[in-house]
């Protein structure tokens, strides 16, 4: 037994992380699994009648040690992971998938959950345990509770290798975004680059003991190169590098783990008796069926593809006229676009960055919150981290109570995956009358200070940092009984829709007023930049959207169908580009073996909701806009129906009592200057 075995002696029983060694990990999981299946065995075992206390309630509160000590080791294998933390992953995933098919196939249990939910008309359930009963029988009945023993067998063994080769899929990824390094002792090779870039540049390159300059995968290294790097030879390079990450059939290759990957998915879906896995995934999804996200991503593609295709003749007519290029490549997309910004606009990012300090768009952030749902965030230093660069806050209500710990880690490192992410180290729930607060982080990747600034960020860094703080207010303001319903555990095509809902005051005059001051002068953000800001919000509108679709369809194109007569992963994803590709190919880069969100994450068969909540979210701000961004009554509805309410109803319900209505495309469409307003 270890430290993560014990209740944690700490303020707000936070996570000891100081005290925590990586050796504790194994120990602790296999000591958490043993208690855990005792509580199991416990409910299977009472010689009680089943009830809706003894069995789903007791199934739901069951296992809290082992969630938790799975919670901090998963995170940290994504914030902050080393060899050691990989390898326990590896051992440990497998356990865990092993444990969950324990639960999920044991007949005795089963038994006692479907007696329950055969007598629930005769029960008097509320709301949230009605949805609880159902999630719970559907929970066993979903992963194979009616299947005979030998299928029930090659499910365990599906899962267990389901668990390890995802795993791999990361830890590749990460190892390929680690090893690639583009240095240069000569300085016109950064040409173009800002000041702030080159002196990040510099500044990596002194920590790896070399002269000059290095360029990384790392986004706030690889982004501003691709931007503003008049090298074009160089920004090939580079795309190459990214666009190639774990394709180069080397040790790290994931080709046979993306193919291993979907069609063991499929093979699972069909023993559950489903067509596919997107039928399997999607059932429990707003979209319910992949007929309704191919109709949905196909009706935004007949929208933008035009759109697209004359905003890309624009680019590459301009790419012509200033520089002669006479095919337009994907290395080229961001720095002509840029350039083409700027002109159209008189905008450009290095004009903003210096109103975007980030502990400024941090405050502006909480601000914000304090205004729609009466938070307050304080920093306190009294909480354990597990990194330096982590910051710590204590949020409450008007009145003092606690509604939530926040972490906030913004930096790249090494141990450190790329993109960006919200996570959970405790959720909400009340039991024995007490409402036990959660405990949430975001991490994010953002240029470090430099020796002569403080972190500026770009004004898309900006909208990142609100996304992931929209999901963290989905977890903070969750007031659930069940930790299984609470803040983000809901239908995946609704989870985006507070994060996204909450870019949106990025736009808004009344917003930017409160956190865009010029670092060094404190000069609010002139009223003619917010209103470029506005202005160049739709630019490239239709290219952006394409883009999301295309992944949308990949996604589709690997679970939507049956994959085990595809050999080559490259030219799947060409087939799945048809409809949507502006940009020749690059025979050296494939998307699919670095597409981490489909094939590590939980976004398989679930890459079209981010799209499928942009409508969401565009027809929720719709209305704060005719009633005010700050309108109390409105931030009101949207807490106590949304953002409060975890899933303990069906979305569209809950959508429809803060709207009174259910969503249209329109207010998208029209947001993304796709149709006239």
């Amino acid at each position: 037994m270890t430290i993560l075995n014990t209740s944690f002696d700490t303020l707000y029983q936070t996570a000891p992380f100081s005290k925590i060694k990586d050796e504790d990990y194994l120990p602790a999981f296999l000591h958490a699994i043993k208690e855990a299946k005792a509580e199991i065995d416990s409910i299977t075992n009472n010689s009680e009648p089943p009830t809706f206390e003894n069995t789903i309630e007791a199934l739901d509160f069951s296992g809290e040690q082992l969630d938790r000590i799975s919670s901090i080791f998963f995170n940290l294998n994504s914030a902050e992971t080393n060899d050691t933390i990989q390898k326990i992953a590896q051992e440990v995933s497998p356990l865990l998938s092993e444990f969950s098919n324990d639960i999920t196939l044991n007949e005795t249990l089963f038994k006692r959950v479907k007696a329950i939910y055969d007598s629930k008309e005769n029960l008097d359930l509320n709301t949230e345990q009605k949805t609880l009963l159902d999630k719970k029988y559907k929970g066993f009945s979903r992963n194979g509770a009616n299947l005979p023993e030998d299928k029930k067998s090659r499910l365990r063994e599906i899962d267990k290798k389901l668990s390890q080769l995802k795993l791999k899929f990361g830890e590749n990824v990460l190892a390929e975004t680690n090893a690639y390094e583009l240095h240069t002792t000569n300085e016109d090779d950064l040409a173009g680059l800002p000041e702030g870039a080159k002196e990040a540049a510099q500044q990596l390159a002194e920590a790896k003991g070399k002269d000059g300059w290095l360029i990384t995968l790392d986004y706030p290294s690889y982004i501003p190169f691709m931007t503003y790097a008049d090298n074009r030879e160089l920004r090939k390079q580079l795309a190459i590098a990214s666009g190639a990450k774990a394709f180069k059939g080397d040790t790290y290759d994931n080709q046979k783990n993306v193919l291993q990957i979907a069609n063991l998915r499929h093979e699972r879906a069909n023993l559950l008796g489903y067509k596919t896995h997107a039928h399997f995934v999607l059932e429990e999804r707003m979209a319910k069926t992949p007929e309704k996200v191919e109709h949905f991503l196909n009706e935004l593609l007949e929208k933008a593809k035009p759109a697209a295709e004359r905003e890309f003749k624009n680019l590459d007519a301009f790419a012509k006229d200033i520089d002669g290029i006479d095919i337009l490549q994907k290395w080229d997309g961001s720095y002509y676009s840029e350039k083409l910004k700027q002109k159209l606009f008189s905008l450009d990012d290095e004009q903003l960055k210096p109103y975007f300090k980030l502990e400024h768009v941090i405050d502006g952030a909480f601000t914000i919150a304090e205004r729609l749902y009466d938070l307050k965030f304080e920093e306190i230093n009294t909480i354990d981290k597990y990194h330096q660069d982590v910051l710590t806050y204590k949020v409450t209500d008007t009145k003092g109570n606690l509604i939530s710990i926040f972490y906030a880690d913004f930096f790249p490192r090494p141990g450190k995956r790329n993109g960006a992410w919200m996570t959970v180290y405790k959720p909400q729930y009340i039991k024995n009358n007490e409402n036990s607060r959660p405990h949430i982080s975001i991490v994010c990747n953002f240029t470090k200070p430099t020796k002569s600034k403080p972190s500026l960020l770009t004004f898309n860094e900006v909208t990142t940092l609100f996304h992931e703080f929209g999901h963290a207010l989905h977890g903070m303001l969750a007031n659930t009984t069940y930790p299984s319903l609470s803040g983000t555990s809901v239908f995946w095509d609704f989870v985006e829709l507070p994060s996204q809902v909450l870019e949106n005051w990025c736009y808004e005059k009344e917003a930017l007023e409160l956190f865009a001051t010029h670092y060094e002068t404190g000069e609010v953000l002139p009223m003619e930049l917010i209103e470029k800001i506005k202005a160049s919000a739709t630019f490239q509108e239709g290219m952006q959207t394409l883009r999301q679709i295309s992944f949308g369809l990949l996604d589709m194109a690997w679970h939507g169908q049956d994959p085990s007569s595809i050999t080559s992963v490259k030219q799947h994803e060409n087939e799945a580009f048809e409809n949507t590709k502006l940009y020749p190919d690059v025979t050296e880069n494939c998307m699919s073996t670095s597409f981490s969100h489909i094939f590590q994450g939980g976004y398989s068969s679930g890459y079209y909701s981010y799209k499928w909540a942009e409508v969401l979210d565009a027809d929720a701000f719709e209305y704060f806009l005719e009633k005010g961004v700050f309108n109390k009554d409105v931030a009101k509805k949207f807490k106590d129906h949304v953002l409060s309410q975890g899933g303990i109803e069906d979305p569209m319900i809950l959508y429809k009592r803060f709207r009174g209505k259910e969503p249209r495309p329109d207010a998208l469409l029209k947001r993304a200057g796709l149709i006239k307003k």
